[in-house]
Formats: C-alpha cells, structure tokens, sequence
C-alpha cells in the first residue's frame, strides 16, 4: 500500500481482512440464527413503494450510508423497450483477479466518483429471506458483505473520505465475470424512467446527500421515439412477457428457507433471458429500433 493510497481504501481493505468480515461472509446460513440482519439497499429498495408496499419489508431501523469501495452501476440487463436495464454495483477496485468496471465518461450514469451512497436497513432474517427471494433467489445477485460509513440525513455533499466507523453489511451485487448474461456495453442501456423514479423518490425520502441525488437526477431514462420502436415494442412483450412471467411465478414458491432458488430454476431463468436477448440482437433491433436507449432527431442519445 502506497502513500497515494486514499484513506477510505485503506480502511476497506482493513476491513474486509477482519475476522468480523470472514465470520459473516463465509457463513451463508449465519442469518437464520440472528435477530436482526444489516442489508444495504441502493436501487428501488430505496424507496418505500417498493420495499415497504410491494416487498412487505418492515425495518427496525435505516440509517443512511456512503459505500466508497462500491460504485452505482446500471449494467444489470433487464427487458428490452419496457425495461432495458436494472441498478446493480462493482467494486470500485476490484479483488484481484477480476476485471475493473468499465466506466465510460461519456455515459452519464459513470460520472460519480465518490462511491456508493444508500440506506442501511436493519431487518428481520424472515424479511431478508423475502428481500432474497423477491430479487431473483439467488439467480441474478449474489450476497456480499462490505463496509459502510454512516452518514447523516440532509447532507449537501458527500464526504470525500469516510468521517465515522465502519459497519459491516450485506447486500446484493451481480459480478460481471460469473454465469449471469452480460451486454456488450455495460454502460449503453438506460434505465426506465419508472424505475429511475423509484430510486430518486428514495433518496429524496431518506435525505440522501444533496450532490449524489443531484447526480441520480442526471440520468437519463429510456424513452420510445419512433412509432416503429413501439411497434418493435408490441411484438416484443407479446412474445416474451408470457413466457417471463411463466417462469418466474413459481420462484417464491420454490425459494428455501434463506430465499434462495433451486440451481436447476436460476439456469433456467438464465438461458430465458440469454435468448430473449439474443433474439432482440439479432432481430428486433435491426427490425424496430433500439430497445435499450433513447433514440432522438439526431441520433441515439
């Protein structure tokens, strides 16, 4: 470690080779043993729509948090022209052996280079089990544990390096080097603007600090422009939401105890998507337009 190294990485780094940090990322079942259970939430768990209302989630507490070894992303592939991509984090610096994130400048969803900012909800194991089950089973994103920095609500900025103690928490990341389908690009598809407005809602409800909602606002959302694209549009749900929601009615119902779906399930769901997708590549997008970014008067934007 350098004396360049910044501050926050090194806390991380002393952190994440901590006893504390082994116990509870190498022991999957620990949760069912607990009372209560510390999950970072940073997409559309952000906002009580979702996870109060739609979820069922009743926290016992939520403070809100700077994540800095983490970074927002929005590579995690979703439904094409309804909803192109989902919130989804990397390592800011990656564990050896893996790959850093690209982070093209020129997408404005990369532009934020202060590191995760959410909420920590403490939860009950039967309510994480829920927030397991609700958000794949186990067949998109994978538990991690990392550490986060709480911070106060109302803040104008966030701080450029951690100002209180760490807090061991899990939350959910998709890794672009495992089974899951990865795009070309992982920074092209725009998020919808439904889903775009349950994150903002969020971090308005929470306080979140003042330039990371400034930036959340930024993003720009996936709008159809072209009557063919909603034609594209049509045809595409028509054939492949039927098929969706076939498959994953059943994923609740076949989670176990901790939320997590049979391996046989998250295959399955995975080679449906890898074809869906595979059939909007190769056909619907050259036939009906773009199904992942907002397309205008001079050209994709």
């Amino acid at each position: 470690m350098t004396s360049r190294s910044p501050s926050w990485l090194q806390v991380c780094i002393s952190v994440l080779v901590s006893s504390a940090f082994r116990a509870l990322s190498y022991q999957p079942c620990y949760y069912s043993e607990v009372k209560s259970i510390l999950y970072l939430a940073y997409g559309s768990n952000l906002s009580a729509e979702t996870f109060r209302g739609n979820r069922g989630i009743r926290p016992l507490s939520s403070v809100n948090v700077h994540v800095p070894c983490l970074t927002l992303t929005f590579d995690l592939a979703g439904i094409a022209y309804l909803e192109p991509c989902f919130a989804n984090t990397a390592y800011r610096i990656p564990p050896p052996g893996q790959a850093p994130f690209p982070q093209d400048p020129k997408y404005r969803k990369n532009r934020w280079q202060k590191g995760l900012v959410g909420v920590l909800y403490e939860v009950t194991p039967s309510d994480y089990r829920t927030i397991i089950a609700t958000e794949g089973g186990g067949s998109s994103y994978q538990d991690i544990v990392v550490p986060c920095f709480p911070l106060a609500a109302g803040l104008e900025k966030t701080p450029e390096e951690p100002e209180s103690q760490p807090v061991l928490a899990h939350t959910l990341m998709c890794p672009r080097d495992g089974d899951r389908l990865v795009r070309p690009d992982p920074g092209y598809a725009q998020p919808s603007h439904r889903y775009l407005k349950l994150i903002t809602d969020g971090a308005e409800e929470h306080g979140l600090p003042g330039d990371y909602m400034a930036y959340l606002s930024g993003i720009r959302g996936f709008t159809i422009t072209m009557s063919r694209q909603k034609v594209g549009r049509a045809l595409f749900l028509g054939m492949w939401l039927p098929w969706i929601v076939s498959v994953m009615g059943p994923g609740r119902l076949l989670a176990d105890k901790e939320g997590r779906v049979p391996e046989w399930y998250a295959r399955a769901m995975g080679l449906l998507f890898e074809v869906m997708w595979r059939s909007y590549d190769f056909g619907f997008k050259r036939f009906w337009g773009d199904g992942e970014r907002t397309i205008n008067g001079a050209g994709i934007i």
